[in-house]
């Protein structure tokens, strides 16, 4: 049986996304914020020539309040019109953010685009470094993974006077246009297919969770829906390292020691999956008859393995297709959702 978990896609103009981006924050902006000359605003943020502490602190709060970002492009170079993108993804170790940059760079290349490639590692301090860097160059777009940012990356954002998408979640508000799908009912999903299934001591594997919000929502999800079925998480183990194949082994190694009786283990993706898979294969311990496994991603590994993994397939070369589709467009804000797709597999 393969289930779509999502009734199809569908735009709903303004549903989770916040309202347009005004016009981009202007140096005349900050220095009428803080009540000063243009001049004066221009020596503090080169931080050049002579200024009084009262009026740095004044002008460098206005910029701040307002998501100002310094224009590097000289201005007969910015009035011909930008041909670079901006996209800020969490990883390239996970083959989920390679795939996502595929989708967008096929579609940027044929509309004469250039794109500008940044990587978090999770961090939302360091996200908010590359949101200042790449909007400082004035591109025509930008494109980031998830919702959450830090106030002064979501005030950038808002004042940016450009398109932005956030890709790959709908559990939240938007800024502008978001095109992606909900991970909560990714994890409701999962964990209604091991029910579906007869498993009641369902535990958990992830990874850092405060750090992959994403992969928490989904969790959240996942545990709602065992409430909803009477159950509870029977154990859980977070690693302390970033998700991968042996970070899966390892974690599915500890909640196998600490927690007895288990059936299945719901994974927060399918590295960490694969891993417990050869964890299971190397002890002899039957799949499904003795554990079940379900991950997340529907990664290419995954379907490759001599049990093909059970897990959630999710839309990741097209959110990054139709999230580049729209730096052009002039439209409301939006959210369009994408299917994700349930694959039985053979590990449940």
């Amino acid at each position: 049986m393969r289930d779509a978990a999502l009734a199809g896609r569908r735009a709903s103009a303004g549903a989770l996304a916040g309202a347009s981006s005004p016009a981009g924050v202007t140096l005349t902006d900050v220095a009428r914020e803080a009540g000063v000359g243009e001049s004066t605003a221009s020596r503090v943020l080169r931080s050049h020539g002579s200024f009084s502490s009262k009026t740095r602190a004044s002008v460098l709060e206005a910029a701040a309040r307002l998501g100002y970002v310094p224009n590097r492009i000289a201005g007969s170079l910015a009035s011909t019109g930008s041909k670079l993108v901006g996209i800020i993804v969490p990883s390239l170790a996970n083959i989920v953010f390679p795939d996502l940059l595929r989708g967008a760079n096929s579609v940027l290349g044929k509309a004469g685009f250039q794109s500008v490639i940044g990587v978090t590692d999770y961090d939302l301090e360091g996200e908010e470094a590359l949101i200042s860097s790449l909007l400082s160059w004035r591109p025509a777009g930008l494109l980031v993974a998830g919702l959450e940012h830090t106030p002064r990356a979501d005030a950038m954002l808002r004042g940016a006077g450009i398109r932005i998408i956030e890709m790959l979640d709908t559990d939240g508000t938007g800024i502008d246009m978001v095109v992606g799908f909900s991970n909560r009912e990714a994890g409701r999903a999962g964990a209604r297919h091991l029910i579906a299934r007869g498993y009641r001591r369902i535990g958990y594997v992830g990874h850092d969770l405060a750090l992959d919000l994403r992969a928490a929502k989904r969790f959240e999800g996942f545990r709602a829906a065992l409430a909803e079925a009477g159950l509870q998480v029977a154990g859980q183990v977070i690693a302390s390292v970033p998700s991968s194949i042996a970070a899966g082994r390892d974690a599915l190694a500890r909640i196998l020691g600490e927690t007895r009786d288990l059936d299945a283990v719901y994974f927060s993706n399918d590295d960490m999956a694969i891993g417990g898979y050869f964890l299971c294969l190397s002890r002899g311990i039957s799949i499904p008859d003795r554990l079940a496994l379900f991950g997340h991603n529907g990664l290419e590994v995954a379907r490759c393995v001599p049990q093909p993994l059970s897990t959630i397939r999710t839309p990741r070369v097209e959110v990054g297709e139709a999230s580049a589709r729209l730096i052009s467009s002039d439209g409301p804000p939006a959210v369009i959702t994408l299917d994700f797709e349930l694959i039985e597999g053979a590990t449940t």
